[in-house]
C-alpha cells in the first residue's frame, strides 16, 4: 500500500526517481467543469472561497473526474488582502478593488493580520479536503507573491500596462518597498497556516513578476520571494515558485532555495533543464493546445514528457491556468497521454 510520501508528485518535486510523469494543471478546479458551474449557480465566487464545504467540493471535482496526481486548494490569491483592509469584489470582469492603494496613508492603513483569524476558513477547507483525499492524492496550498498582489492593489484590478504600479516604482520606490514588505509578512503567515492545516506542497504564484526589467526584479521581487520560501525551508513541505515569463530571469531565480520551478510555455523545457539543473521543473504546455486536435495534444504532451526525463524531477502542467472553454475531452486526452507515458 503506497503512502502519500510515496506519491509520484511529491517524489518528482524532491528529485526522486519515478516510472512515470505526474500531472496536475493550474486552475484545474474551475469554469471548464460543468459540475463547478453547477456549484457557482448557488454561490458567488467570494462565497465559494469562504465556505469550506463548497471549497472542498470543487477542489475534489477534477480529482474525481480526471484522477490528477495532485489536488490544489480552491481559493484565490487575493483572499489574504481583505483582512488587511483591502477587500476585492469578484465580478465577470475579474477582481476589482473598491479603492486602489496608492498613497502613503493607503499603505500605512493596511494591517498585517493573524492569518488564522482573518482567513481561518482556508485552514478549515484544507482540513476537509485532506479528509476527502486521504493518503492517495497530495494537496497543494498556495499564495500570490507580494509583487503580484501589489499589482492588483495599486491598479485596483487587472491591468495592461501597470501604469500606476510602475509610476510608484520609478517615482516613489520606498513606498512600493513598504507595501511589498507588509505583503511579504502577510504571505509568510498565510502559508505557515496552510502548512499547519496539512497541505503537502506549496506553490508561490508570481503571475506578473515578469513585467519588470531584470534589475528591478532583483531589487524589488527577489528578496521578498527568497524570504517567503526560506520561511518554509524547515517545514518538510516541497516549494514551487511559478514566475510567468521567467525566461529572462533564470540567472536570478536559480539563486532561490526551492525544490521546483514552474515554467511557462514561452521557453523550451530542454533549455530550462540545461539552465536549471539543480531544480525539479513543472510545466509547460501552452493552455491553448487544449483547443487543438487530439493528435496535436498527444504529440506535444509526449514531447514535454520525453524532455522532462532529463530534469532532476518533472511534474507535467500547463504553462499557465486552464482556460474556461477548454474541452473536457481534450483534458481527458492530456491526462491519459501523460499518465500513460513511461520513463
Amino acid at each position: 500500500m503506497s503512502t502519500l510520501h510515496d506519491s509520484i508528485f511529491l517524489k518528482n518535486l524532491r528529485g526522486e526517481p519515478t516510472d512515470r510523469t505526474p500531472i496536475w494543471v493550474m486552475r484545474q478546479a474551475g469554469r471548464y467543469l460543468p459540475e463547478y458551474m453547477a456549484v457557482r449557480k448557488k454561490l458567488s465566487f467570494n462565497e465559494l472561497c469562504r465556505t469550506p464545504e463548497a471549497a472542498c467540493e470543487v477542489t475534489m471535482q477534477p480529482i474525481r473526474r480526471f484522477g490528477f496526481d495532485a489536488a490544489i486548494l480552491f481559493s484565490d490569491i487575493l483572499v489574504p488582502l481583505e483582512p488587511m483592509g483591502a477587500p476585492f469584489h469578484f465580478g465577470d470582469g475579474g477582481p476589482k478593488l473598491q479603492r486602489p492603494i496608492r498613497s502613503e496613508d493607503d499603505i500605512r492603513n493596511l494591517n498585517v493580520t493573524e492569518a488564522r483569524e482573518g482567513t481561518g476558513y482556508v485552514a478549515e477547507a484544507i482540513k476537509l479536503i485532506k479528509g476527502e483525499l486521504g493518503d492517495k492524492t497530495p494537496l497543494i496550498g498556495f499564495a500570490g507573491s507580494p509583487f503580484t498582489l501589489a499589482t492588483y492593489l495599486i491598479e485596483g484590478g487587472g491591468s495592461k500596462n501597470y501604469e500606476n504600479l510602475k509610476t510608484m516604482l520609478y517615482s516613489r520606490p520606498e513606498l512600493l518597498d513598504e507595501l511589498m514588505d507588509k505583503l511579504t509578512d502577510q504571505i509568510i503567515d498565510y502559508l505557515a497556516m496552510q502548512v499547519e492545516a496539512g497541505v503537502d506542497a506549496i506553490q508561490l504564484f508570481d503571475t506578473w513578476g515578469g513585467i519588470l526589467h531584470p534589475q528591478d526584479f532583483d531589487k524589488v521581487i527577489l528578496p521578498r520571494v527568497r524570504r517567503i520560501l526560506d520561511s518554509l525551508a524547515d517545514s518538510g513541505v516541497p516549494r514551487i515558485y511559478f514566475l510567468k515569463g521567467n525566461a529572462p530571469f533564470l540567472e536570478s531565480v536559480k539563486t532561490l532555495d526551492v525544490e521546483a520551478l514552474g515554467m511557462d510555455w514561452t521557453m523550451d523545457l530542454s533549455d530550462g533543464i540545461k539552465k536549471l539543473p539543480n531544480y525539479s521543473l513543472q510545466g509547460n504546455l501552452d493552455p491553448l493546445v487544449l483547443y487543438g486536435d487530439h493528435d496535436q495534444i498527444r504529440s506535444r504532451a509526449l514531447e514535454i514528457c520525453r524532455k522532462g526525463t532529463e530534469a532532476k524531477g518533472h511534474v507535467f502542467n500547463l504553462g499557465h491556468g486552464i482556460l474556461p472553454k477548454a474541452p473536457i475531452a481534450a483534458v481527458e486526452t492530456l491526462v491519459e497521454t501523460v499518465q500513460g507515458f513511461r520513463r
